[in-house]
């Protein structure tokens, strides 16, 4: 018989004592892929986004949009890799997002957007200030968001300006965590040092308003002017001084008009305090039977790229916990009200524990339909099979998500066709007692299916890759269920071929100590599910009008479940519902509009007057 290269790769293999030296490096390669192997809740696909943002001081929006906006998106939509320009305009300032390929590597966007600007800066108008370049990507969504807010026995004593120190604190503390990408604080209002000219005064003094502005520009710069050496040590000299109290701002001196001196504080009120922000961040709890509102900071925090979501979400409520009473004081709660780490985990764990539910499942059907050593068998194959198929994917860059577990769940029911073809097929040699050795019957066996096996592994590679090369969003975002399962099915195979003729001889050893004796047990007619299959198809097969009946059963009833889609009786999603413990509430106020001066407005804008 010519044993192909199935039965040959068997032949090789079923005596060696590398196999079982093979099977447990594949399942220790996969456990390692499996605790090592980043854990996210989506698919990390690369899609950057420029922002690049211009300054326009003194420029109308009708203007900055001919001069600078209609420039800027000249100049990016020439970019190799930008696939989308947006802009927005208003009064001094312009703002152009560019959008790039998926796929696009984020710093080199960037570095594409800095090169293409600089060499053709000279399109926009002289006296406009370089624009601010700043890359956008997915792994700058935060994983982890903090809460600040006050308890309700020290509400009295903290407002959003102090929570916001300590935010800032926090925020420093929490950037040393490994593979912590971008922080920022939402809410609170930090401390700024504010000038309110007066126009009375300023007018009675004969002062400019310029003359304001140029001296605190002046007075607040300091810049280096060298070293100072002596014999044992070296010191810096500045020129100038910074601002650094309010005292020192009121005791700057500016010349008026008529050549008198005045003070700053002669002419500007000057303040400490919270700087004035139109948005506000707010926590409500429930308290007894009422709902307490008060001041919040939310720390929002993401990771860097290729990092482990599980892992640094875990690290920064480690370090929350830690500094909790030290640098968080008493009256303070810090709660983390977003935690992708913690769901991707749940989700991981809920879509591996449904993995190994798939497996039993399978291997209590083998054991039922052909027998219990088969089903051992299985038991080792589909786990070595997924653990493989686990470590292909941490190489080829791809994370735990469900996009990847869905592919491997799904590639369950196809990848073990491979192991059960083989195993069937050997116990059904080893019943004919045809005076073959069990090793030959075994080869032989797997070289009679192989070249079949072959074809129908490849048609299903073949059926699954082209999905990787769907262009757009959708294509990188799918990517796993095809290159997983497609690894899957290749690992299957050589499993099948390798491992699987391997342990039915192993666990057949001890009746093949006995000359083979209880080696049968396929009955000729099939057994029970061959019996109630011949039961079923005789009848069709034997008359043709039998079979015309059923065909037309069988295309109603398909018909009639297509049909559900189109009547959207079902549901149809390409990925589950995901359930987030967020909530986003967005209300459009109607505009504000006063009658006869008197602030009042109608019932249909305010709801009362």
């Amino acid at each position: 018989m010519k044993l192909g290269i199935s039965g040959k790769l068997t032949e090789a293999t079923i005596r060696s004592p590398l196999t079982p030296l093979f099977l447990l490096t594949a399942i220790a390669l996969g456990l390692l892929a499996l605790f090592t192997i980043p854990r996210e809740e989506e698919p990390q696909i690369s899609v950057p986004m420029v922002d690049i943002a211009v300054r326009a001081d003194g420029l109308k929006a009708p203007d900055a949009a001919e001069l600078i906006t209609k420039p800027l998106e000249t100049i990016v939509k020439a970019i190799d890799g930008v696939e989308h320009v947006y802009s927005q305009t208003q009064d001094d300032g312009v703002l152009v997002t560019a959008r790039f390929k998926v796929g696009t590597e984020r710093d080199d966007a960037i570095l594409r957007i800095h090169e293409r600007i600089r060499a053709n800066y000279d399109k926009i108008p002289t006296g406009i200030p370089e624009p601010l370049i700043v890359g956008r990507g997915i792994s700058d969504v935060p994983i982890v968001v903090i809460t600040l807010a006050p308890e309700a026995a020290a509400a009295d004593r903290w407002n959003d300006q102090a929570l916001y120190l300590v935010a800032e604190e926090l925020q420093t503390e929490l950037a040393k965590v490994q593979d912590v990408g971008l922080t920022f604080i939402v809410g609170g209002r930090p401390q700024e040092i504010r000038i309110s000219p007066d126009p009375g005064r300023m007018a009675l003094y004969g002062v400019p308003l310029k003359s304001v502005i140029d001296t605190v520009s002046s007075a607040n710069a300091s810049f280096p002017a060298g070293d100072l050496r002596s014999v044992d040590k070296v010191q810096s000299v500045a020129v100038g001084s910074t601002i650094d109290t309010v005292s020192e701002l009121e005791l700057l001196s500016i010349r008026a008009a008529d050549g008198r001196t005045v003070y700053l504080r002669d002419v500007a009120d000057i303040s400490l305090g919270a700087r004035e922000d139109q948005a506000r961040a707010w926590r409500f709890s429930h308290e007894a039977d009422a709902v307490r509102m008060a001041p919040a900071v939310s720390l929002a925090i993401a990771k860097r790229d290729g990092a482990n979501a599980v892992v640094v979400s875990q690290a920064i409520e480690q370090r929350l916990h830690q500094l909790e009473g030290k640098l968080i004081p008493e009256g303070v709660s810090a709660n983390i009200s977003r935690n992708y780490g913690e769901t991707a985990n749940e989700k991981a764990n809920e879509l591996l524990f449904h993995l190994a539910l798939a497996t039993i499942s399978i291997v209590i059907l083998i054991g039922f339909a052909i027998g219990v050593r088969e089903a051992i068998v299985t038991a080792f194959v589909i786990p070595t099979t997924i653990l493989l198929t686990l470590f292909a994917s941490n190489l080829m860059g791809y994370t735990i998500n469900r996009v990847s577990l869905f592919a491997l769940i799904f590639s369950i029911g196809i990848l073990v066709d491979d192991a059960i073809v083989v195993i069937e097929n050997i116990a059904r040699h080893w019943a004919m007692n045809d005076g073959r050795s069990r090793y030959q019957a075994a080869i032989e066996a797997v070289a009679e299916v192989g070249n079949p096996t072959i074809v129908a592994t490849l048609t299903v590679v073949a059926a699954l890759l082209p999905m990787m090369f769907v262009s757009g969003l959708m294509g990188p975002y799918m990517a796993p269920i095809p290159a997983n399962a497609s690894a899957a099915m290749l690992f299957s195979f050589f499993v099948a071929m390798v491992l699987a003729p391997w342990l039915m001889v192993r666990f057949a050893r001890k009746t093949l100590a006995h000359g083979g004796e209880g080696l049968g047990g396929h009955d000729t007619d099939g057994g029970k599910l061959g019996r109630l299959y011949r039961k079923v198809a005789t009848p069709i097969i034997a008359s043709r009008k039998a079979s015309v009946i059923f065909l037309i059963v069988v295309g109603v009833v398909t018909i009639a479940a297509c049909a559900l889609f189109a009547t959207k009786t079902v549901r149809v999603k390409l990925l589950p519902f995901d359930n987030k413990s967020e909530l986003q509430v967005v209300v459009d106020l109607a505009r504000r509009r006063d009658h006869g001066g008197n602030g009042t407005c109608p019932d249909r804008c305010c709801g009362h007057r």
